[in-house]
C-alpha cells in the first residue's frame, strides 16, 4: 500500500471519527480511533506521561485528532492551551467530587468500563472520581460510603455488577446528596437509574440472524436466575413470534456464561436430528466454547453454522472469524450517571423513571445467509 494511500485511509479514519464525536462528548477512545493507535497511547500523550518513550510523529498525530475532534479536559488545556476554552457543562452545585461505590470490581470488565465513562465525564468537567469497592457486604458497604461521604463527595453513584432489582439499604435514602443508581434499580423509583436495554438486545441478535433467512436458531442461555439471562431470552422468542417461527425448547440450552458452557451445549445441539442452522450465544464467553465445538465438529463459521455473541468483550474482534456481538453499554451507562447531576429533581420525593440505554449490534464475519 502506498504512502499517499495510508495518508488517505487514515484521513477517511479520523473524519468518521470524528463525526462520531459530533453527536457526543468526546473520548479517548474516539481519539485513538481517529489517530490510529491504542487508547493508551492518547492518554500517554495527552497527559504528557514522563517515562514514555513516543515518536514525535505519533504525538502530534494524537494531538491533531483531539483538537479535531474537540476534546477538551483541564489537564489537556493545561499542556497545550491553543484549544479553546471547555464550554460544557458546569455541573453547578458539586463541590469536584463524586463518589462511586460498587459491589465487585475485579471480576468482569463491566465495573472497570462504566468506572472510565464515569471517569472521562467527571473529569471533562474537572471533577474527581473516589471509587469504592463493597462487595455488598451488610457491615462494610456502609463504612465504606460514610468514608466517602466523610471525603466531602456531592454525589454519589451505586452499582451492581449484576443487573437487578435491589431493595436500597436505608443509609442511601439519608443521603444529603443525589444518589444515581447504576445497573439496578429500586421498586420504588426513588432513585435515578439505568441499565442495559437486555430484552431489545436479545430480540435484534435474534432479528439479525431471521434477516439472513434462519428460521432453526438455537441460543444458549445464561444462569436462569440472572436478569440479564431472562430478559436477553425474552428479547430471543419476541424476535421468533414476531416472524412467526415456533418456538421449540429445544433450541434452548441452559449454560452459565462460561466458555465450557458454551462448548457442552453446543454439543448438544449438533446431537439434535434436525440441528440449528444459527446458534445466539449469550455472551461471548459462550461462543467462545461454541466456536470450539463446532470446529472441532468439523463444521465451518457461518458457512456450516452462524454464530451470534453478546457483551463485545475485546476477544471477540479476534476470533476466526470476527465474532458479530451486541456492546454492552456499561461505558455510555457511566456517562449517563454523571450527566444526571445535572437534571433537575422531581419535587418532593420524587419518582424517577428507569432508563434503557440501547445493545448497539456488532456486525462482524460470523452470520451468513443460509446456503440453498
Amino acid at each position: 500500500m502506498s504512502e499517499t494511500t495510508d495518508r488517505a485511509s487514515d484521513t477517511a479514519r479520523r473524519r468518521k471519527a470524528a463525526a462520531k464525536g459530533a453527536k457526543g462528548r468526546v473520548t479517548m477512545i474516539d481519539i485513538a480511533r481517529a489517530a490510529g493507535c491504542s487508547q493508551a497511547t492518547v492518554s500517554f500523550v495527552l497527559n504528557n506521561s514522563p517515562g514514555i518513550k513516543l515518536s514525535q510523529q505519533t504525538r502530534e498525530r494524537v494531538i491533531e485528532a483531539a483538537r479535531t475532534l474537540g476534546y477538551t479536559a483541564p489537564a489537556f488545556e493545561a499542556l497545550h492551551p491553543a484549544l479553546p476554552a471547555f464550554e460544557g457543562p458546569a455541573f453547578e452545585g458539586l463541590d469536584g467530587v463524586i463518589g462511586f461505590a460498587v459491589d465487585q470490581l475485579a471480576t468482569s470488565p463491566e465495573a472497570v468500563v462504566a468506572i472510565e465513562g464515569a471517569r472521562q465525564a467527571s473529569w471533562n468537567a474537572g471533577n474527581v472520581l473516589l471509587v469504592a469497592q463493597t462487595l455488598g457486604d451488610s457491615v462494610m458497604e456502609p463504612r465504606a460510603i460514610a468514608a466517602l461521604t466523610k471525603r466531602g463527595i456531592s454525589a454519589l453513584i451505586y452499582m451492581t455488577i449484576f443487573t437487578r432489582e435491589i431493595t436500597a439499604p436505608d443509609y442511601l435514602y439519608g443521603l444529603d446528596i443525589p444518589v444515581i443508581l447504576l445497573n439496578c434499580y429500586t421498586a420504588d423509583y426513588a432513585f435515578p437509574a439505568v441499565v442495559p436495554s437486555e430484552i431489545a438486545g436479545g430480540q435484534s441478535s435474534t432479528r439479525h440472524l431471521i434477516s439472513h433467512g434462519h428460521r432453526r436458531i438455537a441460543t444458549i442461555t445464561g444462569e436462569p436466575w440472572m436478569q440479564a439471562a431472562q430478559d436477553r431470552l425474552k428479547g430471543y422468542r419476541r424476535a421468533l413470534a414476531t416472524a412467526d417461527i415456533p418456538f421449540d425448547g429445544e433450541l434452548v440450552v441452559e449454560g452459565d456464561w462460561s466458555a465450557s458452557a458454551g462448548y457442552a451445549a453446543t454439543v448438544k445441539l449438533l446431537a439434535l436430528k434436525d440441528r440449528p442452522t444459527a446458534i445466539f450465544c449469550q455472551n461471548d464467553r459462550t461462543a467462545i466454547g461454541c466456536y470450539e465445538a463446532l470446529k472441532e465438529a468439523g463444521l465451518h463459521i457461518p458457512g456450516d453454522i452462524s454464530v451470534v455473541g453478546y457483551d463485545d468483550e475485546e476477544i471477540a474482534r479476534h476470533l476466526f472469524p470476527p465474532l458479530t456481538t451486541s456492546i454492552l453499554p456499561h461505558m455510555a451507562m457511566g456517562q449517563w450517571a454523571i450527566e444526571q447531576l445535572e437534571a433537575p429533581s422531581p419535587p418532593g420525593r420524587g419518582r424517577y423513571p428507569i432508563t434503557k440505554l440501547e445493545c448497539p449490534l456488532v456486525e462482524r464475519e460470523s452470520v451468513r445467509g443460509v446456503a440453498g
